[in-house]
């Protein structure tokens, strides 16, 4: 089962490729490479507005998000008082307040994976129908960033909600700060916990983090495979 669980991406891209082999030469290359560029434009601000609704929902509080120009910061600061121009990252959610509630912790975490759940999943598990090698590839390269969105955030989002956690677990059982071993950037807080004389238990913890986030992304993506099977079947195919 959790062999299938792991596969089951790779599975889904691979059968999306075969589809478009037949079309396979520069033509197609170039569709499938703009397709997926211009997706990845779209979904990025998707994605960080959807963190800070996603803490919003949850009952939180949200002052600055923080959007790199490429990706219309400035138009959407006009619609968004607390969209600010500029990152270090493609974006970031630097300013929010979940008023000490791990679940909205999580909620802002996770609503961006809502889109890989209801629109890049099943995207990519629609191009083998897809008669048109061309359509098909544009449809591949568009559902590529949305589909594997928990792919790209696992040592970001996906170890955050892991460690959020984690570190709830433990904090009964380790005598170190909750917030220790939580944040969007595992690579950033490893160097901050080394250069802080970081322990073995700063080790587990954000390894056990690393590893639970890891489970949650592949858990979202079969998530993202149950609703395209039941959005395939349609209520008129639905079992009885």
């Amino acid at each position: 089962m959790f062999r299938a669980l792991w596969r089951a991406p790779l599975d889904d891209y691979l059968d999306a490729l075969e589809a478009i082999l037949p079309a396979a030469d520069w033509k197609t290359a170039f569709v499938v490479a703009l397709s997926a560029i211009l997706s990845w434009w779209i979904y990025v601000p998707l994605h960080e507005l959807a963190h800070a609704f996603g803490c919003l929902a949850g009952g939180g509080t949200v002052t600055r998000l923080e959007i790199d120009p490429i990706y219309g910061a400035a138009l959407l600061q006009e619609v968004f008082p607390f969209v600010a121009v500029g990152s270090e990252y493609a974006g970031q959610l630097t300013g929010f307040d979940t008023g000490g509630s791990d679940v909205t912790y999580l909620a802002t975490d996770f609503a961006p994976f809502l889109m890989t759940i209801f629109v890049g999943v099943p995207m990519l598990k629609r191009v083998p129908e897809v008669l048109s090698p061309r359509r098909a590839a544009m449809l591949l390269g568009a559902a590529v960033p949305v589909a594997f969105a928990p792919a790209i955030s696992l040592p970001g989002d996906y170890y955050e909600m892991g460690s959020i956690v984690v570190s709830r677990i433990l904090h009964g059982f380790a005598s170190v700060p909750i917030e220790r071993w939580r944040g969007d950037d595992i690579i950033l807080l490893a160097h901050q916990l080394a250069s802080a004389d970081g322990t073995i238990v700063d080790a587990l913890g954000v390894g056990l983090g690393f590893c639970l986030g890891m489970l949650l992304a592949a858990l979202t993506y079969s998530a993202g495979r149950l609703v395209s099977t039941a959005l395939h079947a349609g209520p008129d195919n639905l079992p009885e």
